[in-house]
């Protein structure tokens, strides 16, 4: 964390927490993870993905009473029993990892889920046939209880077990929405022994609790208006761009 938060901090991190609001609110939490590799443009990685669970805890209870009782129950405790061994593995790494292995796995998560969507849209990947079994939930949960901690990128993982389920945007929302609550809150202990919280990143989540709620606010509102293509393109591009810059760092 710079040790002034200044206009230039507020300037990334404002759009940062409102996009993933958004994204929280009411698109599946897929791209809410993009305020994460925005952040470590001007921020060391832990400082990033410290700042960042706190807000993201906060918008998990925002959105939980919109979709209260509308997820699938079954669909939602795999992936969450699933992400409790991916935490752990999570945190195993962060102890023995240097900064710029968390810009490179960072910057390798946002390009690697562009390109799994464009995939998809492509055809070249398509939604499986029969919803998926249980196991291959606890499996997708893992991976996606690993990736949320290293970067808050557990949405796309989710995605790839929740699309087979074939279920309506609402429940599909809705059961993202208890899945991460729940495993946000995993997240904090290892958070807070690894030392990733501080008493600056603290003062800025403060700072940014009414653009977090002002985000799943719009989100919300969004879910049932705005097309899903059109802001799922911003975030591709942006992810792109980002990403990108994040791999050139981590790698030079």
């Amino acid at each position: 964390m710079p040790e002034v938060l200044d206009l230039t901090f507020f300037a990334f991190a404002i759009p940062a927490v409102i996009f993933a609001g958004i994204s929280k609110g009411g698109f599946g939490s897929g791209a809410a993870f993009a305020a994460t590799p925005l952040l470590a443009l001007i921020l060391e990685p832990g400082a990033a993905i410290g700042l960042m669970l706190p807000l993201l805890m906060l918008m998990d209870v925002t959105a939980l009473k919109p979709f209260w009782r509308k997820w699938d129950t079954r669909s939602a405790s795999y992936l969450i029993w699933g992400a409790v061994p991916g935490v752990a593995i999570g945190s195993l790494l962060y102890s023995f990892a240097n900064p710029d292995v968390f810009r490179l796995l960072i910057g390798l998560i946002a390009v690697g889920f562009v390109a799994f969507r464009v995939a998809r849209m492509k055809g070249l990947i398509r939604s499986a046939a029969q919803p998926m079994r249980g196991r291959m939930g606890v499996f997708w949960g893992a991976v996606a209880g690993f990736t949320s901690f290293i970067s808050h990128a557990g949405g796309p993982p989710a995605a790839v077990y929740l699309l087979s389920r074939h279920l309506d945007k609402t429940t599909f929302q809705a059961t993202t929405v208890i899945s991460f609550w729940a495993i946000n809150l995993m997240k904090f202990v290892p958070y807070s022994v690894l030392g990733i919280f501080t008493w600056q990143t603290a003062k800025a989540d403060l700072l940014l609790i009414p653009f977090a709620v002002l985000g799943v606010w719009i989100g919300v509102h969004l879910h049932h208006k705005m097309s899903e293509r059109l802001f799922f393109g911003f975030t591709y591009l942006f992810l792109l761009l980002t990403g990108t810059k994040l791999i050139w760092e981590g790698l030079t």
